[in-house]
């Protein structure tokens, strides 16, 4: 079964996506107001670079946040990390 932080990694970019492209759904241009090829590339590349930018912070802060939980001197991480002498190998 798929946990529920893999579904939401998975459904950020297709969010994303969805997002970007909603807002060339709406938009109307008259025939006589036609943009130059290097103009709709820079804007491309401008919106492509928002989503990595976005999908890039929600990656450090979910290494963030691994990193803050599981740290060693974290309460629930200070248990006894080194086998006892009676738990060691059996020779």
């Amino acid at each position: 079964m798929v946990s529920h932080s893999t579904i939401i990694l998975l459904l950020i970019p297709v969010v994303a996506v969805f997002l970007l492209d909603i807002n060339s759904a709406f938009a109307q241009e008259s025939t006589g107001n036609y943009m130059s090829a290097r103009i709709e590339i820079w804007g491309l590349f401008y919106r492509l670079m928002v989503v990595a930018f976005v999908i890039g912070a929600v990656v450090m802060g979910t290494i963030t946040y691994v990193v803050w939980r599981f740290r060693e001197s974290h309460p629930k991480n200070r248990g006894n990390i080194t086998p006892s002498r009676s738990e060691g190998a059996h020779h």
